[in-house]
């Protein structure tokens, strides 16, 4: 009788460690001690197309490329054509109001330090294969669906 325990425990703790067909790791499909190339980065969209916003308060998305963008505590490149002093030139929208608010909502003559590192909220797109699907629903189209538009 003992040794049946035993040997159910053993079966049990066996089964738990079952070697499946499926890779452990799904996204670059291989076994966790495999070393697997990095995917090659994506091409950068450049159409300086302003896209939609799929939900409220979305930070925009940035229609370019900023590589080589120098952001840091001096230099802020993304204000060279978003600051209210260079958009009539550059043409590109100006920083919204609410970046030049500090925590209190008082309204600062400069971005605020909390918002000054635009890459933090803002991201380029990129022309590549999702790594999964995306289910994402705005709400304009859950909207239409219950007829309350």
């Amino acid at each position: 009788m003992k040794n049946c325990k035993r040997l159910l425990f053993v079966l049990f703790i066996l089964s738990a460690f079952q070697v499946t067909a499926e890779p452990i790791n799904p996204i670059l499909k291989s076994e966790i001690n495999e070393e697997v190339a990095a995917p090659p980065i994506g091409k950068t969209l450049n159409t300086d197309l302003k896209q939609k916003r799929n939900y409220p308060m979305q930070p925009p998305l940035i229609p370019h490329q900023t590589r080589d963008y120098q952001v840091n505590i001096k230099v802020n490149k993304c204000m060279s054509c978003h600051s209210r002093s260079r958009t009539e030139e550059s043409q590109a929208p100006m920083v919204s109001v609410t970046h030049f608010m500090d925590r209190d909502g008082n309204f600062l003559a400069e971005i605020s330090p909390r918002r000054y590192f635009c890459e933090q909220c803002h991201v380029t797109q990129s022309d590549v294969k999702p790594v999964v699907e995306n289910t994402f629903v705005d709400i304009d189209s859950m909207l239409k669906k219950t007829g309350k538009e």
